[in-house]
């Protein structure tokens, strides 16, 4: 496997023909240059803790093969990637060229020894260009809630990982506390605004108030895992309920 990464032909990405989808990908785009720096700005550094929590959960070990669905700029590729060790295989998948190209850059200069069991593949969340029962493992960060069709996006994930396997998604979620609740918008409006604005991206992140109050609650997330055919499913609120990670089993 190597860190460049495949296009897809368009009958892959049959979502981002859709206006909204398509604003979406070109938000990330966009976005991409700054991405790594505005997500350590904005979360101080706390969303690699919150990541490697995902990939926990995940069940990813060594030797597996696993994806990682809307990589972006391949944070938690990177850290599959050394969980499956030298035998493993990571696919990071994202319909945002600009932010494969941030993660095969990444991997090249910052994490060359993670670039033989990496692959960075352009691909639609909503038609993953993989075989049924494909992966050991499968993780997404902070994409669930921009998909124009989360129920959609959850049967993808459950047909591309094998029986028994297991999806952890990591995302924003609107706390339950009001006192979390209040705390969650003075976030949104004294740290996320101010860091956006000061890469001139301001436009660029004011879907994300707006996105967190329409993403679906943990127990509404676990009834959509299992009609997408999940077994099992489970809701872990992190962060003070600001975060949370469903983790669902094929």
């Amino acid at each position: 496997m190597g860190s460049d990464y495949k296009h897809m032909n368009d009958s892959s990405l049959t979502s981002s023909t859709q206006p909204e989808a398509n604003r979406i990908r070109q938000l990330f785009d966009r976005i991409a240059p700054q991405y790594d720096q505005i997500n350590r700005d904005m979360s101080f550094g706390l969303h690699q803790v919150w990541k490697q929590m995902a990939v926990l959960w995940s069940g990813a070990a060594t030797g597996m093969k696993c994806v990682d669905v809307c990589c972006g700029s391949g944070d938690l590729a990177l850290l599959l990637a050394r969980q499956v060790g030298e035998t493993g295989q990571v696919v990071g998948a994202d319909f945002a060229v600009e932010q494969l190209a941030i993660a095969a850059q990444k991997t090249q200069l910052s994490h060359p020894h993670l670039q033989a069991r990496l692959r960075w593949t352009e691909a639609d969340a909503l038609n993953l260009p993989f075989e049924d029962n494909s992966f050991d493992a499968a993780t997404m960060a902070y994409g669930l809630r921009n998909l124009t069709d989360i129920p959609q996006g959850l049967r993808e994930l459950h047909r591309v990982i094998k029986p028994d396997a297991k999806v952890a998604i990591l995302d924003f979620h609107k706390p339950t506390h009001p006192l979390m609740s209040q705390f969650q918008q003075w976030y949104l409006n004294a740290v996320v605004v101010p860091t956006a604005e000061k890469f001139g991206l301001s436009e660029e992140y004011a879907y994300i108030s707006p996105s967190v109050d329409r993403f679906p609650l943990g127990h509404e997330q676990m009834s959509l895992a299992k009609a997408a055919g999940f077994t099992s499913a489970i809701h872990y609120p992190i962060a003070g309920g600001m975060m949370g990670v469903l983790v669902a089993t094929k």
